[in-house]
């Protein structure tokens, strides 16, 4: 594919200095944690740490991606939210938030910030 393209095509495809960014997440539930319990977390996740920071989450119960709900690129201070709210609860055993990546094409580096 051309390396040369206009600002428009560039936009479309999300690409150069519209390179949207996000994280993935994996989560690690205690064993012993009812369905009710995991629903509830997934409720309280979906509400405190997902909306109130304008966030998306795309996935299932133990792993998803993290992105912004509307077009743009998930701050570092965004991920570093989710990350503390994730590490205050009781339900996990464990929580890995990956560093920041391109969301639409994950094997691209990240643009340096111009």
């Amino acid at each position: 594919m051309a390396t040369n393209r206009s600002q428009r095509l560039r936009k479309k495809l999300c690409v150069d200095e519209f390179q949207e960014l996000g994280f993935e997440l994996n989560l690690d539930f205690k064993e012993d944690l009812a369905d009710e319990a995991i629903d509830a977390f997934l409720d309280a996740f979906l509400k405190e740490a997902m909306e109130a920071n304008g966030l998306g989450y795309v996935g299932g119960d133990d792993f998803g991606l993290v992105c912004l709900q509307k077009r743009g690129s998930v701050t570092e201070a965004q991920r570093a939210a989710v990350e503390a709210w994730l590490k205050g609860r009781s339900e996990l055993t464990e929580a890995t938030v990956s560093p920041l990546i391109d969301v639409w094409y994950p094997e691209k580096p990240i643009n340096p910030v111009a």
